[in-house]
């Protein structure tokens, strides 16, 4: 098994776009508009779908506006310079709610920006976060 996508219901997918594709440099990999149901499915991620776990935007026709309710977390991006990643961010247009800084009780080093429907993306620097390991192997879960 692996992770296909998360799948986020956006109020305005051109908006949604511009703000994945331009903003976070990820690829628009597939579009589709279902008419008998009213909305439009579209796949971003940074590769190919076979490979990679995406994000599925749902945007449902005449609909604008969600709640987002209290157990949506965020989704988390690995970046190489978070300093400049955010500035980048803020000059084109895009919304930094948490500045860079290590977080609470620990040394990662981590951001916040919010899209256009206000979803959280949390920006990790990479190298700064701490390791898991597989219990059942000892191995290293994630080097970054």
């Amino acid at each position: 098994m692996r992770l296909l996508h998360t799948m986020l219901r956006v109020g305005n997918l051109e908006e949604s776009l511009k703000f994945y594709c331009d903003v976070l440099s990820m690829k628009l990999l597939r579009r589709k508009d279902f008419p008998a149901g009213e909305f439009t499915l579209a796949f971003v991620g940074y590769g190919d779908e076979s490979d990679n776990t995406v994000l599925e935007l749902t945007h449902n026709w005449g609909k604008d506006k969600y709640e987002l309710g209290d157990a949506y977390g965020h989704i988390a991006l690995g970046v190489d310079d978070i300093y400049a990643t955010c500035e980048a961010i803020r000059t084109q247009g895009g919304k930094v709610v948490r500045e860079p800084g290590p977080m609470k009780h620990g040394s990662t080093v981590i951001a916040f920006i919010e899209d256009p429907d206000g979803y959280k993306v949390e920006l990790i620097q990479l190298g700064t976060q701490g390791s898991a390991v597989n219990p059942d192997t000892k191995q290293q879960l994630v080097s970054q």
